[in-house]
């Protein structure tokens, strides 16, 4: 059997396994290239990882990270979680995503189930304002600890506007 049907399989077996524990909590599941894609609710995050870390071997988390997705013409703007998961015992890798409102950037901590998560989740806050509610030690990792805003995000200014040494002049503007 070809490689990528034994892929598609076990990526529809994880989809299905995660729909039958949590009916309303996958919210959407795509195809990216070689890795499938699930999105789930936030609410629904941390027991679906237990879910699949427990009962489908994916036993290690390669990446945990944040993202924000600016509010454009019409739509919300929101901060998320993407978790990249790996089962090395069956060859398989997914993703999950989950969303949050800007007003309430708030994710349970993983490092109960990965205490490795540690330090992804404190990056997460430091460079996108995302909370981890019992998380062990988070604070800020690369920036001050007093500074005042979360560098990733789109609101983020690319430059200092209180420089005052700066000659735009010399850049054409």
């Amino acid at each position: 059997m070809p490689a990528f049907t034994i892929q598609a399989e076990r990526d529809q077996l994880v989809v299905d396994r995660l729909r039958a524990a949590f009916p309303d909590g996958v919210v959407a599941d795509e195809q990216f290239h070689d890795m499938r894609c699930i999105t789930v609710r936030k609410d629904v995050l941390h027991p679906a990882l237990r879910l699949l870390r427990d009962e489908l071997d994916f036993n290690f988390l390669t990446t945990l990270c944040g993202m924000h997705h600016p509010g454009g013409e019409g739509a919300e703007e929101r901060l998320g979680l993407v978790v990249h998961l790996n089962s090395f015992r069956n060859r398989h890798r997914i993703r999950l995503k989950a969303y949050t409102a800007m007003k309430d950037p708030v994710f349970p901590t993983f490092t109960d189930l990965w205490p490795t998560t540690n330090w992804m989740e404190r990056e997460a806050w430091d460079f996108f304002g995302i909370s981890f509610t019992g998380h062990p030690n988070l604070k800020r990792i690369l920036n001050m600890e007093d500074f005042p805003a979360f560098p990733l995000r789109k609101d983020y200014p690319l430059e200092d506007p209180t420089r005052e040494d700066k000659d735009n002049s010399m850049f054409g503007r």
